[in-house]
């Protein structure tokens, strides 16, 4: 018997541990690493702190500076389109009032004539010389009537207003002029409304 309890007493010491004892540990040394306080930032010193801090104010006071420049260009930009419409109206008005005053006296002779006491044939004669005077200031400012009797028919300057046969005159000419038309130097201003010639020789060859 003493050698049968030597040798449990044997066995016992060459078994392993529990596993109930070795997971104890495992879970005691995971809970040790998971609850490790993490490193701390690195710390900064007075100095990069005053680099820091002097940069910001250097940034701070560039982008004062750039909102305030802004704003005085808006408000460049806002006097400058004023001031050109402002020139604008000045000019047109300019430029209304010079051509208006040329035509001033043409009024104040239609008024004399509307006044007038004498025959119809010395009104007419009236009505023409005002006629005259129009003519003038408008060649002054370089407005000129269609050319139209005559002349080939052009639909950027004429307008038809119907045909008529003629055959004193070539097919496809003006043959009478409705209404005068003008043109400010080569910019047109109203076509001339005309009637153009339907030749009947012509048109049958």
């Amino acid at each position: 018997m003493p050698e049968k309890d030597a040798e449990s007493t044997t066995l016992e010491a060459a078994e392993p541990a529990a596993p109930e004892e070795t997971a104890g540990e495992t879970t005691e040394m995971g809970a040790a690493e998971v609850l490790e306080a993490p490193e701390a930032p690195p710390e900064v010193s007075r100095e990069e702190f005053d680099q820091l801090k002097f940069g910001y104010e250097q940034l701070k006071t560039e982008r004062e500076q750039l909102l305030d420049r802004l704003a005085r260009l808006q408000a460049e930009f806002e006097n400058a389109r004023k001031r050109a419409e402002r020139e604008k109206l000045e000019f047109r008005d300019y430029a209304t009032g010079s051509v208006v005053e040329q035509f001033l006296p043409v009024l104040d002779n239609f008024e004399l004539a509307l006044k007038s006491t004498g025959t119809l044939e010395q009104l007419r004669s009236g009505v023409e010389l005002i006629v005259k005077q129009m003519e003038e200031i408008l060649r002054g400012l370089q407005v000129h009537p269609v050319a139209t009797v005559g002349e080939e028919f052009d639909p950027r300057h004429h307008e038809a207003m119907g045909s008529v046969e003629r055959e004193d005159l070539p097919d496809q000419h003006v043959a009478e002029e409705v209404r005068r038309g003008y043109r400010l130097r080569e910019k047109l201003l109203r076509p001339a409304l005309v009637r153009v010639v339907s030749n009947p020789k012509q048109t049958s060859e």
